[in-house]
């Protein structure tokens, strides 16, 4: 497909073409999805949601003293309500971007600010995390150390700044190429989290046990609040903090940062498999109980174990204090201290990753939306993903970190800004909805009917309540506060001028470009194109990457089969709940790229018919596309990204995916220059090298002398029985040594 797999697309302008008639263009508005269960849809948002426990503890209790454990566990299960907001906002029908919904619900403003809450939860993100990350890690090596009788010390705050400018860094790069994370790696990382849960929750119960039971911390009232200047900001010297609803309302909010990354949420409603809301429901609540259990009951017993006058050094890696302050060997300890920092970094650092996902998706998509200059969608000249959305998110995180000097409160006091908020104009968006809406699938409970009309009480409550919780924060947090406001008054403002010049530039048709007549359909089929079953299937996306829509071209004989060229349009990981309008589909940079392909159709005197199929997985796409259609081939071109061995693994790997019955074709990846690759997907007869042939043959002939075999003997019987005996070493321990023979074997060639 040229970069098949790239999720943005150049806009350098292709040589002009025009034609005297419009061309049908087939646009399919239905997202190309792998589903995923809801079990991985879990463990992708606990993939983000689930760090926060190795730093709210700290965080929380230097803010509101030892009673912190019982307002962290109030907010997870707060989290239950936050979950039916977010499961009402993914029940109803909604095209467009994050902009575009409030923007209907609330007006342009009110769209600014909520999409500009949501970058900063985003930009926060990577720091917070990479920064908390280095923290346990500075603390390890410096026990490590210590174990050795080592005279090595490092500064903790400033090994954490450095380390969370290289995982940045690192992520930056991963994300420049286009590789994003995998369900399938979330899933793993929150299989061996929930081992370190499980085992620090089972030790700490023995370790209470051992000691006679331990002091619970004091209850949650004003009473035990210990507010401190920085954690009152504006409310310090006034009479508000001795009142006892606004003191717990205070203390709550210093709390919330325990919530975030739950809007993960909404972005994995898309890919979850029917009946989603149902999957939806039970994905939040594993979600909401795991880190009730984890996040809640972890912060309770850190204090209950760690001594009072050792806690406070342990305030930024507090589950690493945790494993040192539990009973038993010390040894075992510290291997489970190291287990605990190797998780740790795991999590931690994959959540840096998903923030720039996030980020970058969520300013696609603004950028789609018509609020954002396509100046910053430029993609990649290489890679073709949209770099100077992802330099700019990489250098915010990068100077935050710089400017944060590896402190972890400090981070999470601006931190607590953008979550916030974001569930607050979340919130408020949905109540708006309600009154404008009758198709939510789902409602958030308590609603009244008075003369015929509901009212939604509790969805109001939980937005007042959010209200109250921001405005407390707003007042409580001063660096929260400015580094927000700050921010989104910069970002309101971009996205100002760009909507205004964008508009500008929407008065003005684009000329010397093929114009296309679009027919959107919500599936795509043979009959919908007009294309027989056996067609060819030619995936495009960069106009300069035409190689192999030239050769198709050329040699494809139209009495025999049908050509249908597709480009996948990139819809991008984070984005949200919500789908692309019909209009958004169809961009500038799909005409340019099709003006190009009618230009090579026309110069060969060739027709081809047209698609535009949006997808977060391109692969999927492809996959999908060629078995709805029925083709007897998928061509592609090379990518930037990877050899087209690897290329041709991932699209296998897509047709896997498919449902049962699954339509077999041939996948075949030209090159200039060089002979084309192919590769026929699914069950199919092997090509064997002609000295695979002659050793079989030699085989036969050894065996079918036995007296016992003779005649009765095939070359198939020969085959069968060594796959057969194949299979039972691969069941059995000698798998490890097959793959090494293997491996060995595929040198040579």
């Amino acid at each position: 497909m040229g970069d098949s797999q790239t999720m943005s697309s150049p806009s350098t302008e292709p040589p002009s073409q025009t034609s005297s008639s419009t061309t049908k263009v087939v646009v399919a508005t239905t997202v190309a999805l792998s589903f995923i269960s809801f079990w991985r849809g879990a463990a992708i948002v606990l993939s983000d949601m689930a760090s926060t426990m190795f730093y709210i503890g700290g965080i929380t209790e230097q803010a509101i003293g030892k009673a912190a454990p019982w307002f962290i566990l109030a907010v997870m299960l707060y989290s239950f309500a936050v979950r039916s907001v977010y499961m009402e906002s993914c029940s109803m029908f909604v095209r467009g971007g994050v902009y575009v919904v409030v923007r209907d619900a609330l007006g342009p403003l009110m769209a600014k600010i909520s999409v500009s809450a949501l970058i900063v939860d985003y930009i926060l993100t990577g720091p917070i995390s990479s920064v908390s990350a280095g923290q346990y890690l500075g603390h390890l090596l410096n026990e490590t150390f210590a174990k050795l009788n080592q005279p090595y010390h490092v500064d903790p705050p400033l090994f954490a700044m450095i380390f969370g400018v290289a995982v940045t860094m690192f992520f930056w790069w991963s994300n420049i190429k286009g590789i994003h994370e995998s369900s399938h790696k979330a899933l793993r990382i929150m299989q061996v989290t929930t081992v370190m849960v499980v085992l620090l929750l089972g030790w700490s119960a023995y370790t209470l046990l051992v000691r006679g039971g331990g002091e619970l911390p004091p209850a949650p009232v004003l009473e035990n609040i210990r507010f401190t200047h920085e954690s009152l900001g504006w409310f310090d010297g006034s009479i508000w903090p001795q009142i006892a609803a606004v003191g717990l309302l205070i203390a709550f909010g210093h709390s919330l940062l325990a919530m975030s990354g739950f809007e993960t949420l909404a972005q994995v409603y898309r890919e979850i498999a029917y009946p989603k809301m149902k999957n939806l429901k039970i994905t939040g609540n594993i979600v909401c109980f795991y880190a009730v259990m984890s996040t809640g009951l972890i912060s309770l017993l850190a204090v209950m174990i760690i001594p009072d006058d050792t806690r406070p050094k342990y305030y930024d890696n507090l589950i690493g204090g945790m494993a040192m302050s539990l009973e038993g060997n010390p040894l075992l300890k510290y291997g489970f201290h190291v287990f605990v920092v190797i998780v740790g970094t795991m999590i931690l650092s994959g959540a840096v990753n998903t923030s720039i996902i996030g980020a970058n998706g969520v300013l696609n998509r603004v950028a789609e939306d018509g609020v954002l200059l396509k100046w910053f969608r430029k993609p990649h000249s290489r890679f073709g993903t949209s770099a100077r959305i992802i330099h700019m998110v990489t250098a915010l995180q990068i100077l935050t970190i710089l400017g944060s000097q590896g402190d972890v409160y400090l981070l999470g006091e601006a931190y607590a800004f953008g979550v916030v908020w974001s569930f607050f104009m979340k919130a408020l968006g949905v109540l708006a909805l309600r009154f404008q809406r009758n198709d939510q699938e789902y409602k958030f409970p308590v609603n009244l009917r008075i003369g015929g009309r509901e009212i939604p009480v509790g969805l109001a409550l939980m937005t007042a309540s959010l209200l109250l919780i921001a405005i407390a924060n707003l007042i409580s947090k001063k660096i929260a506060t400015i580094y927000g406001i700050g921010f989104t008054v910069l970002l309101v403002s971009v996205f100002t001028v760009s909507e205004y010049v964008n508009r500008q530039r929407q008065k003005r048709k684009d000329k010397g470009l093929e114009q296309f007549n679009l027919d959107h359909q919500v599936e795509v089929t043979s009959d919908t194109l007009e294309a027989r079953p056996g067609c060819v299937l030619v995936a495009v996306r960069g106009w300069r990457q035409m190689e192999h829509l030239r050769k198709v071209l050329e040699k494809t004989n139209l009495r025999r089969h049908d050509i249908v060229v597709m480009t996948v349009r990139p819809v991008a990981v984070g984005t949200g709940e919500h789908d692309l309008a019909d209009e958004q589909l169809f961009t500038s940079y799909e005409q340019e790229l099709f003006s190009k392909v009618v230009a090579l159709a026309e110069k060969e005197g060739k027709h081809v018919d047209l698609l535009v199929v949006p997808a977060v997985d391109p692969f999927d796409a492809m996959v999908q596309t060629a078995h709805k259609l029925k083709a007897s081939r998928l061509v592609s071109g090379v990518s930037a990204k990877m050899a087209s061995e690897e290329l041709a693994r991932r699209i296998g790997l897509a047709w896997e995916r498919l449902p049962d019955p699954k339509h077999a074709f041939s996948l075949e990846i030209i090159a200039t220059g060089r002979e084309s690759m192919f590769v026929n997907l699914g069950p199919h007869p092997p090509r064997l090298w002609p000295e695979d042939v002659d050793r079989l043959h030699d085989i036969w002939l050894q065996l079918s002398s036995e007296e016992k075999l003779g005649s009765r003997l095939h070359h198939r019987d020969v085959v069968g029985f060594a796959l057969k005996k194949l299979e039972q070493e691969l069941q059995g321990d000698g798998k490890a040594e097959v793959v090494r023979r293997l491996e060995d074997d595929l040198s040579k060639h």
